[in-house]
């Protein structure tokens, strides 16, 4: 199987006034086609870090190893174009913007990825039909759409908002930092059940959770430990039972 995502031995450090902290200390993972694969681990280990490098945020820098997308090195791709080449990200938490109505901010967002792509533009009646559809599959009011990009959102909301702009956008590698975080079992079920419809052949994910509850919903292919900026220790679903059941403290002991 190909990998859609190769990291080899990659290392980073915060951009601040003056000082240099190492976050990422040598993190490899590679993920194949098709595949889910969950990083876990303590506060600071580094997984916020990591997909906010994959996404391309400039507070970070890399200083040394290589990052693949598809075929392509993803570090020398500007943000955008890793949007639109596939990659998603789904922050931990989401951002408002005050006045950006949020179905001109999907739309917009949908056909920069279609043009990329190749396909036709949709014009505001078929993508309103399409958003109404994936809205009612979130549970989610369609004057959702109205309203400004997450403002005045509750917590719950504001994660599904995420979810629905992956699912409009169809990428091909959803990166999901802890959109669990905060959620209640109804509201954590219905993000997994938005990542599993994506599922195929063509689509990964790279899921970031403190939760296992969310992995009774969304079966991962493959569990990682994640600490002091790198990975420890890689498994099955069952790494992330015996994480919920003994804690971190037998995995990272030493490391």
């Amino acid at each position: 199987m190909s990998s859609f995502l190769e990291i080899s031995n990659l290392c980073a450090q915060i951009k601040a006034e003056g000082q240099e902290k190492h976050i990422l200390r040598g993190v490899t993972l590679n993920i194949p086609a098709g595949e889910v694969h969950v990083i876990m681990g303590p506060n600071g280990s580094g997984k916020t870090t990591l997909s906010y490098i994959l996404a391309g945020r400039d507070a970070y820098e890399v200083t040394s190893g290589h990052v693949t997308f598809r075929g392509q090195d993803l570090l020398a791709m500007k943000p955008e174009n890793r949007a639109a080449s596939g990659l998603f990200l789904a922050f931990q938490n989401p951002i408002e913007l005050p006045g950006v109505n949020n179905a001109h901010f999907l739309r917009m967002a949908v056909n920069a990825v279609r043009r990329q792509r190749g396909q036709e533009e949709l014009d505001a009646v078929a993508f309103l039909k399409q958003a109404r559809k994936v809205l009612e599959t979130l549970s989610m009011a369609p004057d959702v759409l109205k309203r400004a990009v997450n403002v005045g959102f509750s917590g719950g909301e504001k994660k599904r908002n995420e979810v629905l702009q992956m699912t409009l956008l169809q990428p091909s590698l959803a990166i999901l930092d802890e959109t669990d975080s905060g959620l209640d079992v109804d509201a954590m079920r219905v993000v997994a059940e938005g990542v599993n419809r994506l599922r195929s052949p063509k689509f990964s994910a790279l899921v970031i959770t403190h939760h296992q509850k969310l992995l009774d919903y969304l079966v991962p292919d493959r569990v990682h430990v994640m600490t002091k900026g790198q990975i420890i220790l890689s498994g099955g679903p069952e790494l992330a039972r015996e994480i919920d059941q003994k804690g971190y403290a037998p995995f990272v002991k030493g490391a």
